[in-house]
């Protein structure tokens, strides 16, 4: 993603849910994404995966550039490069199909065959439940099975909503695990969450905070971020240090010290 505006119009004004958003989620990796609600994480979710268009700026998968494509071209894009997982187990399931069924669908949708099917139902701990339907199987086998369909035909990116907030403990741990190994398969993952058990999972996280890029960690390192304008996000227990919204900026033997006036 780079450059990514969103700004959604109405009667009473303008709302800037994304400002200038650059962002890159490599292949093999998983990436959390976290804020406050109004952040603009599901505004980013959606852009991300070709449900919505930006205002301004690009999204690239791979070598596809999503933001320049027609409504249609888009739809088939997102049916090759792009697997999407819903919050509540269930909304992502068929109610009347068994979990083998719902492969095979998966599968059709997205043009590829169904060698993979039955590995990546063993590898999600479901594979003696194809013949189940969602609602003879628990929320952490539907989410699980929400997955699976989600993977097969190898998508370039799978995005993930609160994928863990309906789930008990285990059954989060046992997701969070299985997804480590499906990223190793060369498919990235990007799920937002308030869950600190996917952050610890995750290989990098980016803070949004008020539709902006706040900071980012990977391996253990929390980095702010400078736009190109030289603008820095502080995080809220530095930005109580400037209730004016002023601060002194000193540059000492090649570090930038920034303190209240």
């Amino acid at each position: 993603m780079e450059g990514v505006v969103k700004v959604y119009r109405s009667a009473t004004g303008e709302v800037h849910a994304l400002k200038g958003i650059d962002i890159s989620f490599p292949s093999r990796g998983v990436t959390a994404v976290v804020g406050p609600s109004g952040s603009g994480k599901s505004s980013l979710l959606r852009i991300l995966a070709g449900l919505d268009e930006p205002t301004a700026g690009s999204v690239h998968i791979g070598s596809v550039e999503m933001s320049a494509l027609s409504a249609s071209a888009r739809r088939e894009a997102r049916r090759r490069l792009v697997g999407y997982v819903f919050q509540l187990p269930s909304d992502n399931l068929i109610s009347y199909l068994n979990a083998w069924e719902h492969m095979v669908l998966a599968a059709k949708v997205r043009g590829s065959g169904l060698g993979e099917a039955s590995r990546l139902l063993e590898l999600l701990g479901i594979g003696d439940l194809s013949w189940a339907r969602p609602q003879q199987l628990s929320g952490g086998e539907q989410q699980r099975l929400a997955f699976a369909q989600a993977v097969i035909g190898a998508p370039a990116l799978v995005i993930a909503d609160e994928p863990t907030a309906q789930l008990d403990g285990a059954s989060s741990k046992a997701l969070l695990q299985a997804v480590r190994e499906l990223a190793h398969g060369g498919t990235s993952f990007v799920l937002s969450t308030h869950d600190a058990d996917v952050v610890a999972a995750a290989d990098r996280t980016y803070f949004l905070r008020h539709g902006a890029l706040e900071s980012v960690t990977a391996e253990r390192v929390a980095m702010s971020v400078i736009d190109g304008a030289g603008r820095i996000q502080l995080p809220p227990g530095a930005l109580e240090l400037f209730p004016d919204g002023r601060a002194i900026v000193e540059t000492v033997e090649g570090a930038v010290m920034i303190k209240p006036p």
